[in-house]
Order: C-alpha cells, then sequence, then structure tokens
C-alpha cells in the first residue's frame, strides 16, 4: 500500500477485531499514527474477563501488531458511547501525537432478536453503541476541528462512519441494528452538510465482511480457487477507508459506498421518484387511487435481508 496517509493520525473505534483491526492496520500501513479503541467486549456487547486484563487487551495486541511492523500506535480503552469516554478518546490523539486528522467510527455489537421478541435493553444498548457511539466521537472531533478552523488553522479532517445493508435495505431479526444503521446514514448526511465549511469531510461505508458479527453468515471462506481471492476478508473493506480518511478524497462529503470482496458501489438513497399533484386536498379513495398509480410507476425497492 502506498504511504498515503503519512502524517495523519487516525483514531479507529472498535479496531480491536474484524472490521476494525483492519482498518487499524492499513491505516498504520499507509503511514498514519493510529489510536486503537476497543472496549474488549463479547459480541453482545458484555464485559468479559478480558476487560480486566489491559496488557492483553485486543487494542494493545493490535498496537503491539503496528509497532512490530515499523509504525506507530496508541491503544485507548474508553468508552465512546459516553461524553466522557469520546473525549478522551479525542484527547488521547492530541496528548500523544499531537494533531488528530481522521476519525474511522466502527465499534458495535449485536443482540438479534425478532421485533415482537426484543426488549427494550437489548433495543437501547445496540442504539447506544451504533449510534450514538458514532454521534459523540464526531461530536468531540467536530468540536477541535471547528475550533482549529476558527483559529485559521483549516484541517483537512475526515470522518468515515459505519452503516450496513442492514440500515440500507433493512435485514430480518435486526431490527435495532437496521435502526441504528440508519440512523448512522442520516448522521453522516447532516454532518457533512454541517461540517464542510470547516475543512471536514465525512461519509460512510455499508461493509460486508467475516467478523465476529457476521462469522455465522460468512462462515465459508468464499476463497477462489484459481486466485485465493477470500471475498469476505475484512482487509477488503479497508482500502476504501484509507483512501477516505486521506487526504486524496478531497471533494468527496456526505456519500454513502457499499464495499464487499473486491467490489464498491456508490449507494444512492431516498430521492423524489413519481409524483402527483392535485392543487388541492385528496379524499381518501382519491389518495389510495393515486398512490397505487404511481406505485406501478416507481422502481420496487430491494428485498429485505433474510426475506
Amino acid at each position: 500500500m502506498s504511504r498515503m496517509c503519512e502524517g495523519r493520525v487516525v483514531v479507529v473505534t472498535g479496531a480491536g477485531r474484524g472490521l476494525g483491526r483492519a482498518h487499524a492496520l492499513a491505516f498504520a500501513a499507509a503511514g498514519a499514527r493510529v489510536v486503537v479503541n476497543d472496549l474488549d467486549v463479547g459480541l453482545d456487547g458484555t464485559r468479559g474477563a478480558g476487560a480486566q486484563a489491559p496488557a492483553g487487551s485486543p487494542a494493545r495486541q493490535v498496537v503491539a501488531e503496528i509497532r512490530a511492523a515499523g509504525g506507530e500506535a496508541v491503544a485507548h480503552g474508553g468508552d465512546i458511547a459516553t461524553g466522557a469516554g469520546a473525549a478522551s478518546l479525542v484527547a488521547a490523539a492530541l496528548e500523544t501525537y499531537g494533531r488528530l486528522d481522521t476519525l474511522v467510527n466502527n465499534a458495535g455489537f449485536l443482540r438479534d432478536r425478532m421485533l415482537v421478541n426484543l426488549d427494550d435493553d437489548d433495543w437501547d444498548a445496540v442504539v447506544r453503541v451504533h449510534l450514538k457511539g458514532h454521534f459523540l466521537p464526531l461530536k468531540h472531533a467536530a468540536a477541535h476541528w471547528r475550533a482549529e478552523a476558527k483559529a485559521g488553522r483549516r484541517p483537512v479532517a475526515r470522518i468515515v462512519n459505519t452503516s450496513s445493508g442492514a440500515g440500507l435495505l433493512g435485514s430480518l431479526g435486526q431490527c435495532g441494528y437496521s435502526a441504528a444503521k440508519a440512523g448512522i446514514v442520516g448522521l453522516t448526511l447532516v454532518a457533512a452538510a454541517e461540517l464542510a465549511r470547516y475543512g471536514i469531510q465525512v461519509n460512510a461505508i455499508a461493509p460486508a465482511a467475516r467478523t465476529r458479527m457476521t462469522e455465522h453468515t460468512f462462515a465459508e471462506s468464499m476463497a477462489a480457487p484459481d486466485t485465493g481471492f477470500d471475498a469476505m476478508a475484512p482487509e477488503n473493506v479497508s482500502p476504501l477507508v484509507v483512501w477516505l480518511g486521506s487526504a486524496a478524497s478531497e471533494g468527496v462529503t456526505g456519500r454513502v459506498f457499499e464495499a464487499e470482496g473486491g467490489r464498491i458501489t456508490v449507494m444512492e438513497g431516498w430521492r423524489a421518484g413519481p409524483t402527483a399533484d392535485k392543487g388541492a386536498r385528496w379524499t381518501p379513495e382519491e389518495a389510495g387511487e393515486t398512490a397505487l398509480k404511481l406505485l406501478g410507476e416507481a422502481e420496487v425497492p430491494g428485498a429485505v435481508y433474510g426475506a
């Protein structure tokens, strides 16, 4: 990989395993100094014994990998879904390396249930880590960059958020996860519009890869026998994230990219389709008749995953 991010300081949340680990290693290989955040929790977000042994935590293991390869990295074990944890994450970059250039919001976990079986606490936990865990680091990083811009030091700042196909199309048994991931797309669009004046670009990816959260879905390696290319390896997603997190992506903001294997797709979201305007109030019968006519002219939406 080229040294596309030479001199940049990058924060990656949930970087102890899976996609986050792949992103952290890829940024380091591209020349960045990396803050590796990971709370070391189970697949469902609960703390395990590893959380009591920071020396052997996943974040510290990734830091060791980066340093062994000649890169620079530091571990951060705070909860980024709290104001204090998110503030300390930005502070870790500034205090260790004197700057912050890129934030990759990646942390998340699953508590899957069909809608009628999903407990309130499980809904709250999933929305908290995915949606609030994106909002708070974004808020604190943006506040720093805004202050820099106002002081005459306009940053070349980048934020890469992590949505999902579940957030774009929905996924059976994942109503909380799908809702949170859809919310991340809305957050991305608003943040991109509000922060552009300060030199901050905000984009999102919807990745498909084999991680702890998808190991049952993508259990097989899916490596092509002729090339050995593993289409579900998380490392396939990271090159796009590195580019979005670099100065080379200048002018790209408010966009959502799907990334899987060797495929990159620009996702096109809600936009006006067929329309009708009576110029006056509809009756319910007229509204229904018109809606059916318009639906017949509209594109059929993609199927919900698992349907």
